[in-house]
């Protein structure tokens, strides 16, 4: 598997909060974490566990991300979602990990693959690398992720649950 993905902070520090970082890498060998994204993180301090886990995932790189283009600027995104969108928006067929709606959205106008946490989760259900979807939702909504029950509900449908 070759895939490189680019990953926003939110999905980053939800899924290292249920210590389910480790999820990512079944969907990309390399995960990008653009400049803003690290330093919003870094804002939690040295002993917060998703800086901790930048610092020793040698499959997590941060990297300098490109100009933001017009078409995301006028979105009126955060830096984070800018630069993660600008970064998948470069490289053609890289998928952005982002929870943000408006970057989501933004996101599949540009063409460019797209996927939150809930989607990390399903997708792990459904290639078997999870037995059951709900408890690990549950345990990132544990983790402070909000995900409103008809959402919750509406996934869980999607693996059979």
């Amino acid at each position: 598997m070759d895939r490189i993905a680019v990953a926003n902070a939110s999905p980053l520090i939800f899924l290292s909060r249920a210590s389910l970082l480790h999820l990512l890498q079944h969907f990309a060998r390399r995960v990008l974490v653009p400049w803003p994204v690290h330093n919003e993180i870094r804002e939690k301090g040295s002993d917060d566990i998703t800086v901790q886990a930048l610092e020793i995932s040698s499959w997590i790189e941060v990297v300098s991300p490109p100009p933001v283009p017009e078409q995301i600027l006028g979105w009126g995104l955060g830096p984070g979602e800018s630069s993660v969108l600008a970064l998948a928006y470069a490289n053609q067929g890289m998928e952005a990990i982002i929870d943000d709606l408006a970057g989501r959205r933004c996101a599949s106008l540009l063409g460019i693959p797209v996927r939150g946490t809930l989607g990390i989760v399903l997708a792990a259900k459904k290639r078997g690398l999870i037995p059951q979807a709900r408890p690990v939702i549950e345990t990132l909504i544990r983790s402070g992720m909000y995900l409103s029950r008809s959402v919750i509900e509406g996934a869980l449908l999607r693996v059979n649950e």
